[in-house]
């Protein structure tokens, strides 16, 4: 029952029982019957019931409302006092007028602590002036959604930063009457966002490019790794396609990597991508799937990792290993290979001497029999010293006979289509250098001319000699002041773009197909070329050609070829063992010995050495051995010998690389080393040279 319905029932129980005073009244004026006052007071008595059961049911109902509204008053202070976020009330100067248990458990003080005091008095100082613009605020616009303040008490020792949400309360006059103020700690939402910024500035730091993109390859997502990487920056990757950002055509591979991550949540491999300014990368990337709140896919996380030049190591590395097998297989083959050279340069140097009336077309003949067998050696060296490493030999080079030695060869060699010029004057000089390096240096930049002019062109090398000045020395590296030889290589042929001209120098880098360049010729070439003090410069333009020069310092001396016409040594009839498994080798070394008063023993292993040695010990002057025999070794052999004879004379033969064969001989107690391929005048002079140190050494005994 509502408070007027209550009110309007009184009115009615007084209403009646003025109706039952104005008919006693009346009655008593007629002076009706005896009876009629009774039932008056009947009457009376009915209606007071009547009224006073209204009264008991309304009495009832007003108890029941009191209990209701008593009921709403604690369910609503229950809700203010427990509420899980501070709530506050203040009037509109900021004078707390209630506070609820959360309000007084942030703040860390009583319930009636917070009574009366000024709101500001638990802001953090620094920010009260911003506090007072929220009060401003709440006078204009009565409202005000979220802002964030710090609150701060001394003595509850208390800080943390607040989201505050607050509401003007006005009267039916629109005047201001209270405040009231919500809110909540949200130490822990900044906690959790800073170890966001801390994630993400983790995600930046990354080397590695972390990529978010939708199922329609629309990127999200886009750290500084992945700018870094390729180059795009955040705001022109995001929104673009992946796919067409960082490929150039959608391969196969890109495919499947989205149905397999689509199907099983993740995938893994090596893609090529590309970077702004188009360069190509080898990147290994990882595909996570990301899924929403329900579990249906979402996004793609990519991390990518640029593994370019680990690519270009492994390839390097397998080409190292290809060289070394190169170098186990020169190794091998190098001792055979001058087993079969030296009888060759043996005995184009004696067939002159024993046949002396030769006519000059067999002189030549033999010549360039002995030449080519000396070059065969050369390259044997070359090869070793390029795979496994061996010593320089430098000597006085003729540049003029040098140049024309590669241009016999490249005109008996090249393509008719290519027309070889060369250009070089009598009084060139000459240079101190190893002339199997030289020549392999001019021979590889002619044949990188012969396969940049496919369809023929013109080929020119020539030579001058000029003075570098201290001025042309600032400008090109590793140029000296000095007097140089400039060997100039030009084609006419496609050319070196300028995009890789600075790399051709590089270690394994070609631009020749597959199978048909090692990329090692250049680097090898400047490598050659620093070691004697040297340096190279090179021009190109495309479809018109190439010029190499290749500058090396010079010496003065005599240009003209001066023939050693020297009397080779002669022996005194002693007797020399010949121990060697080749049977060429065993047969000319005893055919010169024996043109020049010596006498020989040939053996063809270690074990026949033994025999003969230890039949005509007191006779042998001198053993001259090969390392490597059948049945017993050279080494065993040499070890046996010096048993027999602590004193005995030995000259160790080898075909192996030099630097290999003295390593091998080291320790052993012998007179000398004499490597094959050998010339016979090598072969003499050695000779005669030990039974000179003997001779030499016996004087002071």
């Amino acid at each position: 029952m509502t408070k007027e319905n209550f009110k309007q029932a009184i009115v009615e129980a007084h209403h009646r029982l003025e109706n039952l005073l104005q008919l006693a009244s009346l009655a008593v004026e007629q002076s009706i019957e005896e009876d009629y006052p009774i039932e008056l007071l009947q009457q009376a008595i009915t209606e007071i019931s009547i009224s006073l059961e209204e009264l008991h049911q309304q009495n009832e109902e007003l108890i029941i409302t009191r209990n209701l509204v008593e009921a709403e008053h604690q369910r609503y202070h229950d809700l203010f006092n427990f509420a899980p976020d501070g709530y506050l009330v203040t009037d509109f100067t900021g004078i707390i007028q209630e506070a609820n248990y959360a309000a007084a458990n942030l703040l860390n003080v009583r319930q009636s602590y917070l009574i009366g005091k000024p709101m500001p008095v638990f802001v953090h100082q620094t920010e009260r002036h911003k506090f007072r613009q929220i009060m401003l605020q709440l006078q204009l616009q009565r409202q005000i959604k979220t802002e964030e303040l710090r609150f701060f008490h001394n003595q509850g020792s208390i800080d943390f930063p607040a989201e505050l949400t607050a509401i003007a309360v006005e009267d039916s006059q629109g005047k201001t009457v209270s405040l009231r103020w919500l809110f909540r700690d949200i130490s822990d939402r900044h906690q959790t966002e800073q170890k966001i910024r801390e994630q993400a500035a983790l995600l930046d730091i990354t080397t590695d490019a972390m990529i978010v993109q939708d199922l329609d390859n629309q990127i999200l997502f886009w750290n500084q790794g992945a700018e870094k990487m390729y180059g795009w920056k955040v705001q022109e990757a995001q929104g673009s396609n992946a796919w067409k950002l960082l490929s150039k055509e959608t391969s196969p591979l890109l495919w499947t990597a989205l149905k397999t991550v689509v199907e099983r949540g993740m995938w893994q491999g090596e893609l090529h991508k590309f970077t702004k300014d188009g360069k190509e990368l080898i990147i290994a990337s990882r595909w996570t799937l990301m899924l929403d709140a329900v579990g249906l896919p979402k996004s793609i996380l990519i991390i990518d990792t640029d593994i370019t030049e680990k690519k270009q190591l492994e390839i390097q590395l397998l080409r190292s290993q290809r060289l070394e097998s190169l170098g186990t297989l020169a190794s091998g083959i190098t001792h055979d290979l001058n087993n079969i050279l030296t009888p060759m340069m043996t005995i184009a140097q004696l067939l002159p001497l024993k046949y002396p009336d030769l006519d000059d077309i067999s002189l030549q003949m033999l010549k360039i029999l002995e030449t080519n067998a000396k070059r065969g050696g050369d390259l044997v060296r070359q090869i070793l010293s390029f795979t496994r490493g061996s010593e320089r030999k430098p000597t006085i080079v003729l540049v003029t006979q040098l140049i024309e030695d590669i241009k016999q060869i490249v005109q008996q060699t090249f393509p008719k289509l290519i027309e070889i010029n060369t250009d070089i004057p009598q009084n060139i000089g000459i240079v101190v250098a190893d002339s199997t390096e030289l020549h392999q240096v001019l021979m590889n930049l002619a044949v990188n001319a012969r396969d940049a002019m496919p369809n023929g062109g013109k080929l020119s090398i020539s030579a001058t000699k000029l003075f570098i000045d201290e001025n042309y020395a600032r400008m090109h590296i590793g140029a000296t002041v000095n007097s140089y030889v400039r060997i100039t290589v030009a084609d006419t042929g496609v050319g070196i773009h300028p995009e890789i001209l600075d790399r051709i120098f590089d270690p394994f880098f070609t631009t020749k197909e597959v199978g048909k360049g090692t990329g090692l010729g250049l680097s090898t070439l400047m490598g050659i070329i620093n070691s004697h003090g040297g340096f190279v410069e090179v021009a190109s333009q495309v479809g018109i050609g190439t010029k190499f020069q290749v500058y090396l310092p010079s010496k003065e001396g005599s240009t003209s070829q001066v023939i050693d016409e020297i009397e080779l040594p002669t022996g005194q009839g002693e007797l020399i063992l010949v121990a060697d498994d080749e049977v060429a080798i065993t047969q000319i070394t005893k055919t010169t010995l024996e043109m020049y008063n010596y006498k020989v023993l040939t053996a063809q292993n270690g074990i026949e050495a033994l025999a003969l040695y230890n039949q005509y010990k007191d006779e042998i002057r001198l053993v001259l051995i090969d390392m490597m025999m059948p049945l017993m070794d050279g080494e065993t052999a040499i070890r046996t010998l010096q048993i027999i004879n602590p004193q005995v004379q030995i000259i160790a033969m080898s075909g192996l690389a030099t630097a290999e064969a003295l390593v091998q001989t080291k320790g052993i107690g012998i007179q000398g080393f004499l490597a094959k391929p050998f010339t016979a005048n090598q072969l003499l002079n050695f000779i005669q040279k030990i039974f000179h140190q003997n001779q030499f050494t016996g004087l002071f005994k």
